[in-house]
């Protein structure tokens, strides 16, 4: 019996717990950035968007005058009302699909496909594609990262024992420009690829440090 009880353990998929709450946490920043975007694209009303590329926020903000641009976005809708209402309910989808990700196989790519549509439906730009980032790793939850296991080193240690405070770092620092923008925002706007370099290099380190960690 305790021969068997061990087997079957030994069997079980690993839970990959780092992959695991990097994938709940990208999705729900997505699904809120869905809601967020969608909420300012409702307000617009009936207005039609000029093109395919829209900013959330309208009037009186100025995309040139503000260091977020207005929040953009882009969109396959006729109108920003429409395009508020689907931005929001695919927003609240998404968040409510990764709290319950662990629980289902293919919930990585239900993710990715989800966040997909929110970056045609007006959920921004940045939300949603983190949110595919994280749906992408979460194609290996219940994998075993054996291909990854062999590739132990310094660099390796170094980013397992960084987790989880390089995922906090990240998004410390996707709520902390909101504040630095509000003082400083002529300084956000002057630093030109600040925003985009940092959000690109914190995701990308936070999710080596998820896989490092899980393969120890």
């Amino acid at each position: 019996m305790a021969l068997t009880i061990k087997l079957t353990q030994t069997e079980n998929p690993p839970a990959n717990q780092a992959i695991r709450l990097l994938t709940m946490c990208f999705g729900l920043f997505a699904g809120f950035g869905g809601v967020e975007h969608g909420y300012f694209e409702f307000l617009q009303g009936n207005a039609v968007p000029e093109s395919f590329s829209i900013a959330s926020l309208g009037p009186p903000c100025v995309p040139t005058e503000v260091w977020h641009a207005c929040e953009p976005a882009l969109t396959i809708l006729p109108t920003f009302f429409l395009t508020g209402i689907v931005s929001m309910v695919l927003g609240v989808v998404t968040m409510v699909w990764s709290i319950l990700i662990f629980r289902r196989r293919r919930g990585g790519g239900v993710l990715a496909l989800l966040s997909f549509a929110l970056l045609l439906f007006g959920g921004g730009i940045f939300p949603p594609l983190i949110g595919l980032v994280g749906g992408i790793v979460g194609i290996f939850l219940n994998k075993p990262l054996d291909r990854w296991r062999d590739r132990h080193g310094i660099i390796s240690q170094l980013l397992a024992n960084s987790w989880p405070w390089l995922l906090v770092a990240f998004f410390v620092w996707l709520f902390g420009q909101v504040v630095i923008g509000f003082f400083f925002n002529d300084w956000l706007m002057q630093t030109g690829l600040l925003i985009p370099v940092v959000i690109l290099g914190l995701l990308a380190l936070s999710v080596l440090s998820a896989f490092a960690h899980d393969t120890r």
